[in-house]
Order: C-alpha cells, then structure tokens, then sequence
C-alpha cells in the first residue's frame, strides 16, 4: 500500500491510499529538520503548517502541479511511522517507490539563491549528498530535478552529472541510467 497526497482546491492537502497500481505521482528527496517535519498524523489533523516541513510539501505539491502531476509523496506525512509493520513496509518499497516516480524532486534546504556563495559552492557541499538514503533517491528516479530552498531550480541529475560525480564519485553511466546490475559494489 502507498499513500499519496493530493492539493485541494482551498490548498490544504488529503492523503489517498493505493494498493498495487498508483496514478503517475512525484516524489520529494530531501534532508530533514529535527522537530520541523510534518508527520502523517499531524497533516490528517491539519496542524503544523508553522513547520518549516509543511513548506515543503507546498513546494511538492506545486512543482507537481506544475509538471501536470496531481499526486505526489513526501515520506514524512505519507507514511503512518507509529505502526511498525507499515514503517517496515514502507523501507522496503522505497527504492521502487521512487523508481516508479514520474519526477523526483531533491529540495535542498542548505542551499540559498540568495547567499553570496555560488550555486556551484552551495550544491557541492549541501549535506544531501551526506546522506545514505539519499543515494536511492539520486539513482532510482528516472527524472531528478534539483532545487534550492527558495524553490528555484538548479539542474537535472543529467545536466550537473559532472558536479555529482565529483561529489560523489559514482560513474557517470549510472547517472545516465545504466542498469546498476552492470555495476561491481566497488564501482
């Protein structure tokens, strides 16, 4: 079972359980913020839109819309993490889930258009790229658009390829999408 998110008309957001086969969806890769994320119970109840993590489901929601996508996931509110096994379930389907998304959308919130740093600075040493679940959320998507906290986009998977690899030293071929199954571990 996944749950997805749907903007309604006055801008709040409902939650629609689907079992095997899911509308075309986005999906957001981000880093959290300790006591700031949005939980599932939290957007059933509509609180916490003062959490700096409800803007970034706004920010999902409307770069979906804008890409014709009417669902979208964000793992903090879609997943009900007081239950063991949906937790457990929802680990193991990850890398499917965001392999099976239309567009995934990498929200760096350590990253400002407005900073006297350079994008380029900016990106190379955001702390998404520290993360360990990140690294399925880079390369299980099919489309990777990366943005800044203002919510400006700065590139593609494919057209920062080179700024990634640097960063983090896998080949370029499995950032074009080569099958990862041609690949050693130690590549």
């Amino acid at each position: 079972m996944m749950r997805l998110l749907k903007r309604l008309p006055g801008g709040d957001f409902e939650l629609i359980s689907f079992d095997d086969d899911p509308p075309p969806y986005a999906i957001l890769s981000h880093t959290w913020t300790e006591g700031q994320e949005v939980t599932y119970h939290e957007l059933v109840a509509g609180t916490s839109k003062d959490k700096t993590g409800y803007a970034k489901i706004c920010f999902c929601g409307g770069r979906a819309a804008a890409d014709g996508l009417q669902y979208f996931w964000v793992d903090t509110c879609c997943i009900n993490k007081s239950t063991s096994d949906e937790l457990s379930t929802a680990i193991n389907s990850m890398f499917r889930w965001y392999q099976r998304a239309s567009k995934c959308y990498v929200y760096l919130s350590d990253v400002s258009m407005s900073e006297e740093i350079t994008n380029a600075e900016a990106f190379r040493i955001t702390r998404w790229f520290t993360r360990g679940w990140t690294l399925q959320e880079l390369l299980a998507p099919a489309s990777v658009e990366f943005f800044s906290k203002e919510g400006k986009r700065l590139g593609s998977r494919i057209s920062l390829e080179q700024e990634i690899h640097e960063i983090t030293k896998i080949p370029i071929r499995v950032l074009r999408g080569q099958n990862l199954a041609e690949f050693s571990v130690k590549e």
